[in-house]
């Protein structure tokens, strides 16, 4: 007789203590094999397919999609018949509509029946079972009802899986690929890509996320080319939409996919703040006046607010980092590697001061000068272009107030700066024509709330307002 094992929601590590149901992959009637996947849930930090330490047939589930279920919680009952590992035979076949397949399975070490693991790759304590996948083409009544479906086989020999039809979409592939992502499995199921024909560009020949959305991109673009009817141009017009035509290559276009990358990848916010820059601007006239000799390098309005965010980001690290997504990690920088935003008549270019934050303000101001004279004559390097870690766009330049920019994808903040012009201003209680200017601050909301990004830009506009708290930070 099959005895009847009923499985809870496993501890997922890291402190969880429930989960939401996503989507079901099994349904009750199917044949599960050891360590099959049965439930794909999702908790406080990802989304994980949940294996099934036993073997059998699916009898019961509990909990329906978009369930919350704290862990303990019975997720489904299994159905095991023999205690003896399946060698080759396939399961029973009939006329059952409900099952989805079946699956056979090679011994698991200590016990036959179940495997002993949790949650496979998150600490198990016994190796997994080997599996493959067969579907044969119905699952019988008789073999549902009696939960045999596992038996001996009649040779040692593990017999040859019949050639099956395409893998559905649903469906994850069949065979070893190098992924360890339940996001990446996801994202190739729903889009039914075959991840074995995926070439990983990770370590070790990992496939990633980068890489699956490439091949879904390339597999898109060949149906789009497959079913577009054949042009047929007639007399006197053109084959395309008149109008000219600008090709998004070299800076343009890298500029064009990098924005659309950070779009699509970064759930960006912006706050913003007006501040008396009266001050400010005062100060660097000074410092310029004690610079000494007329031909001595003034100090530019962006190399003193460059300092200023440098200053901030000390205060608040959240904002100098990066997002793994692969890992699903906030990555905090040590350095602070700082781009300015720069139009030249190639396009917007976004050059970097690298170790913004040991520098001065006299230091910071002759690289930029040099990097803009660069960026200018078209001559800035690769190196000059990329490994920035937070980027300061100063519009006002444009004659514009305010704006909320593009993070500079994988970074994580962008400080942006209106003009300077004289406005109304409540100074020291009384209504006066101060130098006011618009501070904004766009952010990926992954790595900090609004209360950190309102503290870096409240920092940042009291030192504009007072330069003289800059001082407590140098």
């Amino acid at each position: 007789m099959p005895q009847v094992f009923e499985f809870r929601l496993p501890d997922l590590g890291e402190g969880l203590t429930e989960a939401e149901i996503v989507r079901w992959l099994v349904e009750v009637g199917d044949v599960v094999a050891i360590d099959q996947p049965v439930v794909e849930v999702e908790t406080a930090k990802a989304m994980v397919e949940v294996p099934c330490p036993y073997g059998g047939v699916v009898t019961a589930r509990f909990g329906e999609e978009g369930a919350e279920l704290p862990v303990g919680a019975p997720l489904l009952t299994v159905a095991v018949g023999s205690q003896e590992p399946v060698t080759g035979q396939d399961p029973a076949s009939g006329s059952s509509s409900g099952s989805r397949g079946a699956t056979e399975t090679e011994p698991a070490s200590g016990n036959d029946s179940a495997s002993g693991n949790v949650l496979v790759g998150y600490g198990t304590g016994a190796p997994a079972a080997r599996r493959r996948r067969v579907r044969p083409a119905s699952f019988s009544a008789t073999a549902t009802s009696t939960a045999t479906a596992t038996a001996p086989a009649p040779a040692p020999a593990p017999a040859k899986a019949p050639v099956e039809p395409p893998v559905p979409a649903a469906e994850e592939p069949r065979g070893p690929v190098a992924v360890i992502s339940p996001l990446v499995r996801k994202l190739a199921r729903q889009h039914g890509l075959d991840l074995r024909l995926v070439a990983g560009s990770g370590r070790d020949g990992l496939i990633l996320r980068t890489d699956v959305e490439s091949a879904i991109k390339v597999a898109e673009e060949e149906q789009v080319a497959a079913e577009a009817p054949a042009p047929r141009p007639a007399a006197g017009s053109a084959s395309r939409q008149a109008g000219e035509r600008i090709a998004l290559r070299g800076v343009r276009g890298a500029v064009a996919d990098k924005l659309a990358r950070s779009r699509r990848e970064i759930p960006d916010a912006t706050c913003w703040v007006d501040a008396d820059a009266t001050e400010l601007m005062a100060a660097r006239a000074a410092m310029n006046k004690a610079g000494g000799s007329a031909s001595a390098p003034k100090v530019s309005v962006l190399a003193l607010l460059a300092r200023i965010c440098t200053a901030a980001l000390a205060r608040f690290p959240e904002l100098n980092s990066t997002v793994d997504t692969e890992a699903r990690e906030i990555v905090r920088l040590s350095e602070v590697h700082l781009g300015f935003a720069a139009q030249t008549e190639r396009g917007l270019v976004v050059p970097v001061v690298r170790d913004a934050h040991s520098r001065n303000v006299e230091s910071v101001g002759a690289e930029i000068a040099r990097l803009t004279e660069v960026a200018r004559t078209g001559k800035l390097t690769p190196a000059d272009l990329t490994g920035g870690t937070f980027t300061l766009n100063n519009y006002g330049v444009f004659g514009v107030d305010g704006s909320t920019p593009i993070i500079n994808h994988p970074e994580a903040a962008m400080l942006g700066v209106g003009r300077i012009v004289p406005k109304p201003w409540v100074h020291q209680g009384e209504l006066a024509v101060r130098q006011v200017v618009q501070l904004s601050l766009t952010f990926d909301h992954r790595v900090c709330d609004g209360g950190t990004a309102g503290g870096f830009l409240r920092y940042v506009a009291d030192c504009v307002e007072q330069p003289a708290v800059l001082l407590r930070t140098l």
